[in-house]
């Protein structure tokens, strides 16, 4: 038995046992030998033998099944009770082969210590991995734990500075109110001069996100990290657009993201359509602009920049659009590949207008922009 096989029979032993099944550590030498008399390429055979060592109860046949998928099966597992129990990412056999010396010494550790460096490493090699992959080529599994990430993303964005005030020590307005107040007090022969600062809130987020035939590998990805921003911010108002505008705030608000697509899908008409974001911006500048863009808003604009529409409208309503909100931040699933230029007649229109140019096609590039949004100035640069 090689070293790397005998290092997986340790660690599917210690992730039996962080499951819930009634293993000891003798265990790992009766399948040290049930593996060498059985041999390592009939995996069915090898199955059965290694559950009729492990599982006592019919309730552990899941989560031994899991385990064994996860370090000896050809492919990951689509059962996902135990994994999310112990909150493990999916990983495949080179993945284990990497984990397998960062967990060598863990024998002697508590299970609460040894259960979170398994989740350490093996789920920050997952992560690292599934970071860096483009929306576009990951598997169905892959996706699922794409959008679980997602969902988990911290969301800190950066505060506005509203028109209240608030009383602070270190403010730049004396608050006459207050200071009136305290002549009241028995001290009042020497009244300090009470200040007041702007009052901090959270600046509201728009999102344009284009659905046209174009971004179809990325729409729906997209559309999961809408919903998310959504659920942690509350203050988003969600778009979508192929040849004209659709709001879908209502819909995106529902709890399950799933349902949140379903109703997006029924509520969109021109899904994977053509491609006029000007006319997209003008009905936007025309019907919502002077509602939604109070409070320093940040618009995040979604799209690979092909447009059929007309340039002159696309000039005329970027600018209005651009004058009305906080920031422009563009997110392009094209812009992080190797030679990308813009070059399209849509983005040359677009660009002047646009504060941050970012790519999207990965989580890395959605963390990317999350740390933006994070430490946004609170005033418009005028450059």
């Amino acid at each position: 038995m090689t070293t790397a096989l005998a290092d997986n029979l340790v660690h599917f032993v210690r992730y039996l046992r962080l499951s819930g099944l009634a293993v000891v550590p003798s265990t790992t030498l009766d399948l040290q030998r049930a593996a060498a008399t059985l041999g390592w390429d009939d995996k069915a055979a090898l199955k059965a033998g290694f559950r009729a060592l492990t599982v006592v109860r019919r309730a552990d046949i899941p989560a031994f099944d899991d385990a064994f998928e996860l370090f000896f099966g050809s492919g990951p597992t689509h059962r996902r009770k135990s994994m999310a129990e112990l909150e493990l990412k999916i990983f495949d056999r080179q993945d284990a082969k990497v984990v397998t010396p960062v967990l060598r010494d863990m024998m002697n550790t508590g299970k609460r210590k040894e259960r979170d460096d398994l989740q350490e490493h093996v789920g920050g090699s997952i992560i690292e991995r599934l970071g860096r992959k483009d929306f576009a080529a990951l598997t169905p599994e892959e996706i699922a734990e794409v959008r679980r990430i997602m969902a988990t993303m911290v969301w800190r964005p950066a505060d506005a500075l509203g028109r209240r005030r608030m009383p602070s020590s270190r403010g730049d307005v004396p608050d006459m109110r207050r200071t009136f107040r305290s002549l009241s007090s028995p001290q009042a022969d020497l009244i300090p001069l009470a200040m007041s600062s702007r009052k901090p809130r959270r600046r509201p987020l728009i999102v344009l996100a284009d659905v046209s035939g174009s971004m179809d590998r990325y729409a729906e990805m997209f559309l999961y990290f809408m919903h998310a921003a959504q659920g942690r911010l509350g203050k988003v108002e969600s778009f979508v657009f192929a040849t004209h505008l659709t709001r879908v705030t209502r819909e995106m608000r529902q709890p399950d993201p799933l349902m949140a697509l379903r109703s997006v899908g029924r509520h969109v008409n021109d899904w994977s359509g053509g491609t006029r974001i000007g006319e997209a911006l003008r009905e936007f500048n025309w019907q919502w602009s002077r509602r939604l863009t109070r409070g320093g808003a940040v618009a995040l604009i979604i799209s690979d920049g092909w447009d059929c529409g007309d340039p002159e409208v696309l000039e005329v309503e970027m600018a209005r659009f651009a004058r009305s909100v906080h920031r422009v931040v563009w997110l392009n699933p094209l812009a992080g590949r190797t030679g990308y230029s813009a070059e399209t007649q849509g983005l040359r229109i677009a660009l002047p207008h646009v504060d941050d140019f970012l790519a999207a096609a990965t989580i890395n590039d959605l963390r990317s922009l999350v740390r933006l949004l994070e430490t946004l100035p609170a005033r418009r640069s005028s450059g």
